[in-house]
């Protein structure tokens, strides 16, 4: 990939990369035991850092909602977000590095047992407030009311102590918590497939978009996408395919 100062500095106004990281996903990012992040998003946001040659700052956050504000508002120079269109106003996204399945969870007494069931007047579905899931579900689900918790994570608690009827999210995410929690169980199949990719604010130009799509398809390409997932354990997600040479 040729760079050239003007990339750097589409990059880097700050003077150093703001990587912006969402923990509202627990397949790309999370804390380690001293607190600190870790995961996908955050090696590729070294990796991206050290091929720029700029230091690299993390800009920690709870939620997808508040990572798209983050870089929507320049505050951060790249994130790690769920492709949708009404994201795509003011960040310009790459193609997708990595698949990730979007999955209902219900109660055991629960009548609801297929994708088709959920939507309908009366279920009340709850996902993590301006989450992928959010947007979608706002999108096509045409009975059933949508509530929001905060977060993606809180999900599962916000839909067992408002006694919801339908928790929406990461699958691997409510399988953990449905361990944690007896009498849940997860509906088969999977209602959306996430696109995730790395965005960059419009603002700073299609040289810089095209730097950071060619980034992204190497990463894809060499292993690096494959071998965080590994050195994570993640499961419940797969590498995006490869698109062509850009």
């Amino acid at each position: 990939m040729k760079i050239d100062s003007a990339i750097i500095a589409a990059f880097t106004p700050a003077g150093r990369l703001r990587a912006s990281i969402n923990l509202g996903n627990p397949i790309l990012a999370g804390r380690d035991h001293q607190g600190n992040a870790t995961g996908i998003s955050v090696d590729l946001a070294h990796a991206f850092a050290d091929r720029l040659g700029v230091p690299l700052d993390l800009v920690v956050l709870e939620s997808a909602g508040s990572s798209v504000e983050t870089v929507s508002g320049e505050k951060a120079d790249i994130g790690f977000f769920a492709i949708d269109p009404m994201r795509a106003a003011e960040i310009a996204f790459t193609a997708a590095y990595i698949h990730i399945e979007g999955a209902y969870l219900v109660r055991e007494e629960s009548a609801i047992d297929s994708l088709e069931a959920v939507d309908q007047q009366g279920i009340r579905v709850t996902v993590g407030k301006g989450s992928a899931y959010d947007l979608f579900l706002s999108r096509e689900l045409k009975r059933a009311e949508i509530t929001r918790a905060l977060t993606s994570p809180t999900v599962v608690e916000t839909f067992l102590s408002e006694n919801t009827d339908v928790a929406a999210g990461v699958r691997q995410q409510l399988e953990a918590d449905a361990l944690k929690h007896p009498g849940l169980r997860l509906i088969p199949g999977s209602f959306m497939t996430i696109r995730q990719a790395m965005g960059v604010p419009r603002s700073r130009g299609s040289r810089a978009l095209g730097y950071l799509a060619e980034f992204v398809e190497e990463m894809k390409r060499s292993g690096f996408i494959q071998d965080a997932m590994n050195k994570h354990g993640i499961k419940g997600a797969i590498v995006a395919p490869a698109q062509a040479e850009l």
